[in-house]
């Protein structure tokens, strides 16, 4: 609709009448559409607030930074385990030393 007031001999009235909108809304579009505003419509994507996008970026980066100390918590504690068992071997191996020794 707003591409047709560009249109030769056509006016912004004339299109109005013809949609049942008031001119005064036309020219509210056509400012819009010559600021890029109806770019995300033309591509036939979803529209959203910048403001919901904002929280949206914020929850994201949110849950990354607790995904990645999550990770960072099970890290430590593979490697605690890793040494809790490393020195059981140690410590079986230097009790069975002890118990050969002294038969």
């Amino acid at each position: 609709m707003v591409q047709e007031t560009y249109e030769p001999e056509v006016t912004v009235s004339l299109v109005a009448r013809r949609h049942g909108v008031q001119p005064n809304q036309l020219f509210a579009w056509r400012k819009l559409a010559s600021q890029g505003a109806f770019t995300a419509t033309a591509s036939e994507e979803e529209v959203v607030p910048a403001s919901e996008y904002r929280a949206l970026q914020n929850q994201v980066r949110e849950l990354q930074r607790l995904l990645g100390k999550k990770t960072m918590e099970g890290e430590i504690l593979k490697e605690a385990l890793e040494v809790a068992a490393g020195s059981k071997k140690h410590l079986l191996r230097s009790l069975s030393r002890a118990v050969g020794s002294s038969q």
